[in-house]
């Protein structure tokens, strides 16, 4: 999953998933924003997954050993 992030005019870091709608944080460190946005990415896609739902592709996230 690919993040975007940058830095507000206040100093406040957001963070985003494009590939998951609405899956975007604020953090007062760069670290802080993408750790919660890790974990809310996870979260929707939990949340997808138990309701049938399509998720993007996760090659990296899931990858198993060949």
């Amino acid at each position: 999953m690919r993040i975007e992030i940058e830095r507000e005019e206040d100093g406040r870091w957001i963070a985003e998933v494009p590939d998951l709608p609405g899956v975007m944080v604020y953090g007062q460190t760069r670290e802080e924003a993408i750790s919660k946005v890790e974990a809310l990415a996870l979260r929707v896609i939990a949340d997808r997954i138990e309701h049938g739902e399509t998720i993007p592709e996760l090659d990296d996230l899931f990858a198993l050993p060949a």
